[in-house]
């Protein structure tokens, strides 16, 4: 199983007050080569719930209960395991394009997570694969040499897309991943992922309200509210939804 989540709690350190939850009794599974998408209102909980799976260090937030793993790897006390869970797993948060590197050209940003851990790779195997995955991204050759502050904001998107998959990861873990994308380029970007769970048995956990986009993916759906899970099912009209629930089907309304 790609994510297998049981119960899963989450907590956020408050500034100067207690902890509080965040995302609370959790439990989902996603197998190899398939999708999840996680919807809710904002705040409730599907961010934090991806950068959790994804390994990110993000300050004051912490699993509290219940149990997760990201192949095989605990998110609650992954370790020294952290690093193979970083690996496994490709991450595109929300805002990515805006917190990318600026002392980076672009080329070294879409590298980075394979030369922070491999000093001796061959120089022209990453020079190919940097520029096979701007083309796939819609991008041209010559933005490799610029820097992140030269490209527009959708640009600068497609490249934290493209550095999140430069590892072929075995879990794609994505916050809005279409944002500030136009028609093509988003055609793209689902093309890209799509392929890799096609030809990787990659699976994908995508953090969206867009109904269009679990259509496309043929997504399976976790609707969040509170931090609590509100409904289960395939795609957005087979949803089994709690009793409390009624007021959020217009969530995921077409």
């Amino acid at each position: 199983m790609a994510i297998d989540c049981s119960d899963l709690s989450i907590a956020r350190a408050g500034r100067g007050g207690p902890a509080q939850r965040v995302v609370d009794g959790v439990t989902f599974r996603v197998p190899h080569g398939g999708t999840l998408a996680v919807m809710g209102p904002t705040g409730s909980g599907k961010s934090s719930l991806a950068a959790v799976l994804a390994g990110a260090d993000e300050h004051g937030l912490a699993v509290v209960g219940g149990s997760g793993t990201v192949e095989g790897v605990s998110v609650r006390h992954p370790g020294r395991a952290h690093r193979y869970l970083t690996y496994y797993a490709g991450y595109l948060p929300q805002s990515a394009g805006a917190q990318l590197p600026a002392r980076l050209t672009v080329a070294e940003v879409i590298g980075e997570p394979i030369t922070s851990r491999d000093r001796r790779v061959s120089p022209r195997g990453l020079a190919v694969r940097i520029a096979s995955l701007l083309d796939e991204m819609m991008l041209p050759l010559g933005a490799s040499a610029k820097y992140p502050y030269e490209l527009s904001a959708g640009m600068r998107r497609r490249v934290a897309f493209a550095r999140a998959l430069v590892l072929q990861p075995r879990v794609l873990i994505a916050d809005e991943p279409f944002a500030n994308m136009d028609v093509e380029v988003r055609k793209a970007a689902r093309e890209a992922i799509l392929r890799r769970r096609r030809e990787l048995d990659m699976a994908a956990l995508v953090v969206t309200n867009e109904p269009e986009v679990v259509k496309e993916l043929d997504a399976d759906v976790l609707v969040l509210r509170g931090g609590h899970p509100v409904a289960y099912g395939h795609g957005t009209h087979d949803l089994l939804w709690t009793p409390s629930a009624d007021a959020d089907h217009r969530l995921v309304g077409s």
